[in-house]
């Protein structure tokens, strides 16, 4: 297995083109991680996450009406790890059956235009338009953050009879359920901004752990809005025994298990390395393989 990251034309400098390396191997998988990939008028462009945000339109789909803003996480980074990830596990099943290696070449902005796949068939290919709508919903109403008392709470009424429900056992407003004002999904959303004021003002008299309890008895889709140090306490990864100590240049750190659960693995949970720890190890392993 050999997979790098870096700019196209460098690693052929290098030595280590996928042609020499697999000449001298064909059993070898290679694979190369780049923004835009190994051709093409974009190829030597630099690339950052945020700007192939930018280029695969998430930005443009992402933020509020007045403000397009990139995802808080490294949505295009994490795109081309997990396909590279998939990739060489299907090269390997491949070579089970083969006996021969393959070059898997994954661009930046091809796996995060994967994951735009609804937006981009949606207006790009349909010609529909879609508008920024922060954390709510562009055609589903209630769906979205609402303020309680003491935080908000995201709620999502997926059809009519929740939406009476909602209204009867969560708001405890039988004529406002009743009220043919707002019976249908599409006539809630031509409303909106008027029952958004009347759900917010009449949340905000209970706590958030007493609405999300109410939503809950009725089988309303609801979350709270955590921060990352109550996403760190939460009672699921607690109840589920997520969390493991590893060791580390500074002492032990608290570390998620990896996502996928199965009683025929264990989860490598070693060390975490310092700088430049394993470098001399790493080189005499390339030297070794490029020997034989």
């Amino acid at each position: 297995m050999f997979i790098h990251n870096l700019a196209p034309g460098a690693i052929n400098r290098l030595g280590f083109d996928t042609e020499t390396v697999r000449t001298s191997n064909p059993k070898l998988i290679t694979c190369s991680i780049s923004g835009y990939g190994e051709n093409g008028s974009y190829r030597d462009k630099k690339a950052y996450d945020l700007l192939i945000q930018c280029e695969a339109g998430a930005v443009s789909v992402t933020g509020t009406e007045e403000t397009p803003s990139k995802a808080g996480i490294s949505i295009a980074d994490i795109a081309a790890g997990m396909y590279a990830y998939s990739g060489i596990l299907t090269a390997l099943l491949a070579r089970i059956k083969t006996g021969e290696g393959t070059h898997l070449e994954i661009s930046m902005l091809e796996a995060l235009g994967e994951w735009m796949n609804y937006p981009l068939y949606y207006e790009g290919v349909g010609n529909g338009t879609l508008q920024r709508t922060g954390a709510s919903h562009a055609t589903i109403f209630p769906y979205g953050p609402f303020q309680t008392a003491d935080k908000s709470v995201f709620l999502g009424i997926q059809n009519d009879r929740e939406w009476q429900r909602f209204c009867s056992h969560v708001l405890e407003d039988k004529v406002l359920a009743e009220n043919t004002t707002y019976l249908t999904n599409a006539k809630r959303n031509e409303q909106k901004t008027r029952l958004s004021s009347i759900i917010n003002e009449r949340l905000s008299q209970m706590s958030s752990t007493e609405v999300i309890k109410r939503l809950d008895n009725e089988k309303i889709a609801n979350a709270r809005l955590n921060t990352l140090k109550e996403f760190k306490d939460h009672p699921q990864l607690q109840e589920r025994d997520r969390w493991r100590t590893v060791d580390s240049p500074v002492g032990k750190i608290p570390a998620l298990l990896p996502p996928v659960t199965s009683d025929l693995i264990d989860a490598v949970m070693n060390p975490i390395p310092a700088v430049g720890e394993h470098t001399d190890v790493i080189f005499k392993e390339f030297q070794s393989k490029v020997e034989q």
